[in-house]
């Protein structure tokens, strides 16, 4: 145990660039379409009198040295208490001998940045090719990375982006903090403008009543929902989900059980030949938007494959810095 290495949430934060993981988590989800990847199901514990809840993920990718397990907690009420809103702790093991080779005490920080790559690839693939205008819905942890992987993503795009959020005081302090990584956020204290002028539409809360309704949405917006990855939440309006020409899914089986599909599926309102998955869209496999005027909805309930990916991502890079 002496030779596992112990990384911290500034360490790994230093090592890391956000397009260092464009490439790996673009693999991630397409070795879950195409074999490469054992994903178990999800380990989920909720802390409902805390507006809290733990994801458990772990899996493991052919070829890969290691694999990963991650606990991340997501306390919804903690930047009340001057806590972070997200927490938890990779640890990767051999592939050969099962050996712990390294503990990633990351306090979050891969999952939500793995959350914001994902997104942004899913975006990029579901979205028009001219949008420019993006709406952000929230404004915590998620609102922020999210901005700032999709501004590195398309960076040629001449994205505009705006947000909402119950608080002025946060949202004005969303748009000062990313000034810093010389984005510009405007601030739109009306959820509705919000959604009627955007092209692409994050959604990045943790809202168990369904904030964006389907009248505000115009033809032809893409839509990235996020929030949505336990039982019982939901952001969009079931007839927003069940309107959408197409829904990207990054895994059916888990955004059928506790995404933002799964109480409008239950309810029979969607039908499953709209439904694609991200992974067979990145690969070429499957088509994703096929007309300008269709409304599209990406769902991503976070896959263990993610995790794997920006977990190797956060190794590679310590073994390039630390080369004799």
């Amino acid at each position: 145990m002496s030779d596992t290495l112990t990384l911290s949430r500034p360490e790994i934060e230093a090592l890391l660039q956000i397009e260092d993981g464009f490439d790996p988590i673009k693999d991630a989800y397409i070795a879950v379409t195409d074999g490469r990847c054992d994903l178990p199901p999800v380990g989920y514990l909720g802390f409902p009198d805390a507006k809290g809840d733990c994801h458990i993920k772990y899996g493991h990718i052919a070829g890969d040295s290691v694999f990963v397990i991650k606990i991340a907690t997501g306390f919804y009420d903690n930047p009340s208490k001057g806590l972070a809103s997200s927490n938890g702790i990779m640890l990767a093991l051999s592939a050969e001998t099962g050996e712990v080779m390294a503990i990633l005490q990351d306090e979050g920080y891969l999952t939500d940045l793995r959350t914001g790559i994902g997104a942004a690839l899913a975006t990029k693939a579901g979205c028009r090719g001219d949008a420019q205008r993006v709406g952000v819905v929230g404004t915590g942890i998620q609102a922020r990375i999210q901005i700032r992987c999709l501004n590195a993503l398309m960076p040629d795009a001449g994205l505009v982006f705006s947000v909402w959020g119950r608080s002025e005081k946060k949202m004005r302090q969303l748009a000062q903090d990313l000034a810093v990584h010389q984005i510009s956020v405007t601030v739109q204290p009306d959820l509705e403008t919000l959604c009627v002028n955007a092209d692409i539409l994050l959604t990045t809360t943790a809202a168990k009543t369904p904030l964006i309704r389907s009248s505000w949405i115009s033809d032809g917006t893409h839509i990235t929902a996020s929030g949505a990855d336990a039982p019982g939440k939901q952001e969009l309006e079931s007839a927003l989900t069940a309107r959408a020409d197409l829904l990207i899914l990054d895994s059916d089986a888990q955004c059928i059980d506790h995404g933002e599909v799964a109480i409008p599926a239950e309810a029979g309102l969607l039908s499953p030949d709209r439904y694609r998955t991200l992974g067979k869209i990145l690969s070429g496999q499957q088509a994703g938007r096929s007309a300008p005027s269709q409304v599209t909805i990406a769902d991503l309930t976070g896959l263990g494959s993610q995790d794997i990916a920006i977990a190797r991502t956060a190794l590679d890079a310590y073994a390039r810095h630390n080369r004799p």
